[in-house]
């Protein structure tokens, strides 16, 4: 890894907190003196609609969209939304898979159909990329109530994926406890939980 340039492609649908990983994400490199350029996607995170947000690390100066091909690490918080960031994924790039399953209206009417998990990942492994799938009945609970999905998942990125040889753990939950100073121990225990978890690295384990 080249002095802590690293691209990052997120992706998911709106009401998940796909912009709040790219923002711990920045403020836990911001820290550390690695350059940010965060580039969220704006007015289209009403409940179900897609959302995006661009991460790019370690230049002072870069373009805000990374380029065709590009990302180190993609990012998706919804199975069918990995799709779409296919073409910006490197060979070999690193994908991080909550399956997470929100049918848009086209589905949902019988007009459209929803790909499987075999297509998904088959799709994937065309560009060789490195799966770490992470099953949403997964999602623990503090205190009898679900845990934020998107710290759930954070977790794991920094557990699970090249994005731990940038940031450490121990960075992101003081990012995490700096973020919610008041009723921390819940995003923390849900970073930890997804940071200990086990995540799935073959279709088979999946089906």
């Amino acid at each position: 890894m080249n002095q802590n340039v690293f691209d990052i492609y997120i992706v998911g649908v709106g009401g998940q907190g796909v912009l709040t990983i790219g923002e711990l994400i920045s403020e836990a490199a911001f820290k550390k003196g690695i350059p940010v350029n965060f580039y969220p996607t704006k007015g289209m995170s009403q409940r179900g609609g897609f959302v995006k947000a661009q991460l790019r690390l370690g230049r002072k100066e870069v373009g805000p969209s990374i380029p065709v091909q590009g990302a180190d690490l993609v990012v998706s918080m919804e199975l069918s939304e990995t799709l779409k960031a296919l073409r910006y994924a490197k060979e070999g790039a690193d994908f991080l898979i909550y399956g997470f399953v929100w049918a848009p209206t086209a589905v949902m009417l019988g007009k459209a159909p929803y790909p499987s998990v075999e297509e998904v990942w088959g799709e994937v492994e065309k560009i060789n990329g490195n799966v770490a799938y992470l099953n949403p009945a997964k999602l623990p609970q503090y205190q009898g109530k679900p845990v934020r999905e998107n710290i759930f998942v954070l977790g794991a990125l920094l557990a699970q994926t090249e994005l731990k040889e940038i940031i450490s753990a121990e960075e992101m939950i003081t990012a995490i406890k700096e973020r919610w100073p008041k009723g921390s121990d819940e995003n923390v225990f849900a970073f930890q939980s997804g940071f200990s978890g086990s995540v799935s690295r073959s279709i088979s384990d999946v089906l």
